[in-house]
């Protein structure tokens, strides 16, 4: 299967990310998808709390421009100590 098979580009994409909650995980979320993405609308941004409140989970609809800026958000945000886990 070829990359052009797998993504179009440009297209909107959501990248989720997971976190402890009490930290600063929004903030350093949001400053790396900015970094590669532009300013990020409130609107495209989904936040969700755990049942037992524990965890934070935010999804991001970033308007990804090709492979390589979605790869090189994910290096990021997985290199973060405040993000558990980026899909």
């Amino acid at each position: 299967m070829s990359d052009s098979t797998l993504q179009k580009f440009p297209s909107d994409f959501p990248i989720k990310v997971m976190g402890r909650q009490g930290g600063d995980l929004r903030v350093v979320t949001q400053a790396i998808i900015e970094r590669h993405a532009g300013p990020q609308a409130e609107a495209s941004i989904r936040t969700r709390t755990s049942a037992d409140g524990n965890f934070l989970a935010l999804t991001y609809l970033v308007h990804a421009t090709s492979r390589e800026q979605l790869d090189a958000i994910y290096r990021e945000l997985t290199a973060c100590k405040s993000v558990l886990m980026a899909l």
